[in-house]
């Protein structure tokens, strides 16, 4: 019997790639086979379900400060994550961001670096970010440094949100560290912001749904000609999802807290959809399941099968072993 491991990263826990590991591990001690197969859904863990980082360029931080920020370049294909260059958690959190003055400079400078390096496909991921400049700093960048509509490079936003470009700062402002009065400064920014690519650049960001994603950034790099798409089909369609369950007799993926918005665009709920077309039943381990799971999906609570303790200290090796048992339950 052969299961393809598909799941996202246990935010706070595990990343993708050492989930799909112990997915594995576990099918092999109850003698499956296993394909491991990480994957994101546009936000933070994206390049980590792609390969992970092969080089590293140092770009402008979200307060300013040089970061050293981590990229893959492969056969061609960049992959980009706006979180490594631009991210909230390089801002210190919340608490000592300055919404303001938080800038996506970076994460320009971070498409310019690969578009030199002589990327023809770049792959944006926008999840976690510390601005909500609409994209300014990183459409500068990317006009000082490589305007990639003139370099014919096809650069894709991969998307977690459907968030609308003047709303940005409603709803994601205060995750950010912004006042009520920031937020009204913010979102009357990004009014502006989209009058300015409506003339400049011919876009208009506000019809875009998604443009709002990271602050504004994908409207952004929409302005510029980028592609906006559903983070999970984008990564799906790189790593293979499809073929991989063509050959499968079950699939298993998870996250860190299975819950409605699990099915709503997100890796869980895409490995389901996918799953369910090819008549495979799905296993969901996760840390917590607090969403009612469709027909032909099963779910394994981490924290109710091992107790919090245990299922954040030694989350993988929980994994391992909810996946063998139940592999070994009668079917």
């Amino acid at each position: 019997m052969h299961l393809v491991a598909a799941p996202d990263k246990f935010r706070g826990s595990i990343a993708a790639p050492a989930a799909a590991r112990a997915i594995a591990a576990g099918a092999e001690a109850a003698g499956w086979t296993a394909r491991e197969l990480p994957l994101a859904d546009g936000g933070e863990g994206t390049l980590d379900a792609l390969g992970g980082p092969n080089r590293t360029t140092v770009v402008t931080g979200p307060l300013g400060t040089p970061v050293q920020a981590g990229w893959r370049l492969e056969d061609g294909r960049a992959v980009v994550e706006m979180a490594r260059a631009s991210g909230l958690a390089l801002a210190g959190g919340a608490e000592a961001n300055d919404p303001l003055r938080a800038t996506t400079r970076g994460t320009g400078e971070l498409i310019a670096a690969a578009i030199e390096a002589g990327a023809r496909e770049i792959l944006v991921g926008v999840g976690g970010s510390a601005a909500t400049d609409g994209g300014l700093g990183a459409v500068e960048a990317l006009a000082e440094l490589a305007p990639f509509p003139a370099r014919g490079v096809a650069v894709r936003v991969a998307c977690d949100v459907t968030t609308r470009f003047s709303e940005a700062a409603r709803v994601y402002g205060p995750q950010k560290g912004a006042s009520p009065e920031q937020v009204r400064h913010l979102s009357e920014r990004l009014h502006e912001l989209a009058r300015r690519y409506r003339v400049e650049l011919g876009v208009d960001v506000e019809q875009l749904a998604g443009a709002g994603a990271a602050g504004g950034l994908a409207g952004g790099l929409a302005a510029l000609g980028a592609e906006l798409a559903p983070g999970f089909e984008l990564v799906a369609e790189a790593v293979g999802l499809d073929a991989a369950l063509a050959g499968a007799d079950l699939v298993v993926t998870g996250e860190g807290r299975v819950d409605e918005t699990s099915f709503a665009g997100k890796v869980v709920g895409g490995v389901a959809s996918r799953a369910a077309a090819r008549g495979l039943d799905v296993l969901v381990v996760a840390g917590e399941v607090a969403a009612q799971l469709p027909a032909g999906v099963t779910g394994i609570s981490l924290l109710e099968r091992f107790g919090a303790s245990r299922a954040w200290r030694d989350t993988a090796l929980c994994i391992a072993e909810a996946v063998t048992a139940s592999l070994a339950a009668p079917r």
